[in-house]
């Protein structure tokens, strides 16, 4: 903060769903991240947390009976098969809405006409799409929003395209403009190597806080820590870094709250 530096938040769609998505909101809404990089899974619950409620379960559960009650479970968190299909009722018709206009569009600029749709202050993508806040989303088919589109495409004659390449040329060229660049990462996947890798052209982030769970020693992307980083010049030392072996939902609402104070 001392530094001014523009602070990028990556994170996997687990922490929407498992209780972050208020926290995350909030900082949206006071324009303390400069963007977003993230999976599908956060757009789409989301998005479903604005039309449907999510029910607290349990771990140790008998996942037949689950299925059985028409219920997904995503750790202790449980998901009925309606308020997905109620989502694929409302995108079926936002798609149909989009390629009207133009049949070609990126992901941020989706998820941004998404968040438009929405009147829900506890919504990530409310606040993004009103603030002006990119959400990158580089594995955008990878989830419900990727069949729908599987769906929607059969014996039509307009498709709908989606151009990540229009997203990676914006992305990147958000990135070299700062003058300090600071990555809050929590978790790993596809999401933090988005930002650690686009991070390359201008020789690595100035600072990089890791909440995480991984390990280091299975080589992953998921489990690597700052230092690895510096090898490959996505960070530019290790000594402004810090990496978090903890549960990211308990840990990330401190340092939101350092944030906003």
């Amino acid at each position: 903060k001392k530094e001014k530096a523009e602070l990028y938040l990556t994170c996997t769609s687990n922490m929407v769903s498992s209780g972050l998505r208020e926290v995350i909101a909030q900082l949206v809404e006071k324009k303390l991240i400069a963007a977003i990089i993230t999976t599908t899974g956060a757009i789409e619950e989301d998005f479903i947390k604005s039309m449907n409620d999510f029910y607290l379960g349990s771990f140790n559960v008998d996942d037949e009976m689950v299925k059985n009650n028409k219920l997904n479970r995503m750790g202790n968190i449980f998901v009925p098969d309606k308020n997905y299909c109620d989502f694929e009722d409302w995108h079926m018709k936002f798609i149909d809405k989009i390629i009207k206009k133009n049949n070609v569009i990126s992901p941020s600029d989706y998820i941004k006409k998404m968040g438009l749709e929405l009147n829900d202050k506890n919504s990530v993508l409310y606040w993004a799409a009103r603030n002006n806040i990119p959400i990158f989303c580089p594995g955008f088919v990878d989830g419900a929003i990727g069949d729908h589109f599987y769906f929607y495409n059969q014996n039509k004659s307009r498709k709908l395209v989606i151009d990540t390449v229009a997203d990676v040329t914006k992305f990147y060229n958000m990135i070299l403009q700062p003058e300090k660049t600071a990555g809050i990462i929590l978790g790993g996947g596809i999401a933090k190597h988005h930002l650690i890798g686009a991070a390359i052209i201008r020789d690595g982030l100035d600072y990089a806080i890791y909440i995480q769970t991984g390990t280091e020693y299975d080589g992953s992307l998921s489990g690597a820590k700052p230092k690895e980083a510096v090898s490959w010049n996505k960070l530019k030392n290790e000594e402004n870094s810090v990496c978090i072996e903890a549960d990211a939902t308990i840990v990330f609402p401190m340092l939101a709250l350092g944030l906003i104070e």
